[in-house]
């Protein structure tokens, strides 16, 4: 066979020959336009430069997310040598600063997208939220955890410049003083020791401020577990175990801050105790779709306080769900009544099914063996005696295993299989913007697996 790279085409080709009819972008570009949207936000560049049409912009978000190609110069250059991103922009080449600036400026529609596209899904009877698994996952922030300072060393390095800045004063009021280095000024090293001391306070700053804020969201529960005790012993219960400490409003030693993504924190990552500059992802996925109908990013470096922020944002066109599966991290008193009562004491409707220890993932002989149900509770019983009487029933133990092969299935796809390990944007504000991007793209993805478009074609 003769292989002939210089003879041109005799017609121009038709893109549509050259991607599959199967083929991912056919439906990403089907349901984008399917969708009624209201929220777009245009590119104003003021300069002439070609203005793209916004669903053909979000379209070409959703599928480079959902194909593992995060970086708007990357995605630049798919516009030119990938097949099924040219035909997704009919030959159009948009720059990355467009794309950039379109991904940047359009959070309300990326998370009107989230939401149509799951009512949609929800109409199609493709996904119904009865039981959702929960669970967080820690992503690298676009930021080096070297570039970070505790409380307690940013107050050694402020006295450290406080005492250069004095002698380097005395220095200059010296006349016979030895000369600093060629192209180094007694003027500019002060002025820089002084920036650089001024940065230091401020993070000291924002750490009290954490610090405070912190103390303050504690006290309710520190309250509710002082009047718990003392109602126990005002019922002549026995009250053990040490009295809740007070919430402290002083910053630890160790508490960190980062200067390249304040917003960022320091948090343990992965199995092997390591620690990295990352934010707390939250998903809430359906057990038998598969899909993420509800996402939020954190701060805080465990999971205790997200279950009911992450349940909450679930839309609320979806309904509540029935089951709530979490693994221990996510587990206490506070968190179970919150979700499971109203304000005025009544029933939400959700029930709570959570681990109160580490759950090996192996499954022992005993596991496969038919358990006896367990003894009916006594009067008053604990939360936590409640939630263990929960996973030791048959309906508990079978809804507990899909938790396993649900959240963290659509963790590791979202890490491995896509790459998606680090934010690209930077503060929380943004950051959620991406992680609503990226379930929007798993969303996309997943709902193509499941046949959605054959659906959406038909009810059209």
């Amino acid at each position: 066979m003769n292989i002939d790279r210089s003879t041109p085409m005799f017609l121009p080709p038709d893109l549509r020959d050259w991607v599959p009819q199967d083929h991912l972008v056919h439906f990403v570009i089907d349901a984008v336009e399917a969708l009624p949207l209201s929220q777009f936000r245009i590119n104003h560049r003021g300069t002439g430069s070609e203005q793209y049409p916004p669903r053909m912009l979000l379209a070409l978000l959703i599928y480079c997310y959902a194909t593992g190609t995060f970086s708007s110069r990357q995605i630049e250059a798919l516009t030119h040598y990938d097949v099924a991103v040219r035909f997704l922009c009919a030959n159009t080449h948009p720059d990355h600063d467009t794309i950039c600036t379109f991904r940047r400026e359009n959070k309300a529609l990326l998370q009107e997208t989230f939401v149509k596209v799951l009512q949609l899904a929800a109409e199609l009877k493709v996904v119904k939220v009865g039981t959702v698994a929960i669970d967080g996952t820690k992503v690298l922030a676009n930021a080096s955890k070297h570039s970070a300072v505790s409380y307690e060393r940013a107050g050694e390095m402020i006295q450290e410049l406080t005492l250069e800045v004095q002698q380097l004063v005395q220095k200059a009021e010296t006349a016979d003083s030895t000369p600093l280095q060629d192209g180094l000024s007694i003027p500019e090293e002060i002025a820089r020791r002084q920036e650089r001391r001024t940065r230091l306070e401020q993070a000291r700053r924002v750490i009290e401020e954490r610090a405070r804020d912190r103390a303050q969201a504690e006290q309710a529960e520190y309250q509710a577990k002082v009047e718990a005790r003392q109602a126990k012993a005002d019922r002549g219960e026995k009250v053990g175990g040490r009295p809740p400490s007070p919430p402290d409003p002083t910053p630890g030693p160790k508490e960190q801050y980062n200067f390249t993504d304040p917003e960022s924190r320091i948090m343990k990552a992965g199995t092997g105790g390591h620690f990295e500059q990352a934010y707390n992802a939250q998903a809430a996925v359906e057990t038998e779709s598969m899909l993420i109908v509800g996402q939020q990013v954190s701060q805080a470096p465990n999971d205790k306080e997200q279950l009911a922020p992450t349940l909450a944002s679930i839309p609320a066109e979806l309904g509540r769900p029935e089951s709530v599966l979490v693994d221990s991290g996510f587990y206490s008193e506070a968190a179970v009544r919150t979700t499971e009562a109203t304000g005025n004491g009544t029933s939400t409707g959700t029930t709570v099914y959570a681990a109160q220890g580490r759950q090996s993932h192996h499954r022992r002989v005993s596991d496969l063996e038919v358990q006896p149900e367990p003894l009916a509770l006594p009067t008053g019983a604990s939360v936590a005696e409640v939630m263990a009487h929960r996973l030791k029933g048959s309906v508990g133990r079978q809804l507990y295993r899909l938790r396993k092969q649900t959240v963290e299935p659509v963790f590791g796809i979202i890490k491995e299989v896509l790459g998606f390990r680090r934010f690209l944007l930077r503060g929380r504000e943004k950051v959620s913007l991406e992680w609503t991007l990226i379930s929007l793209a798993w969303n996309f993805k997943r709902l193509a697996v499941l046949g959605m478009r054959a659906k959406l074609a038909a009810n059209c």
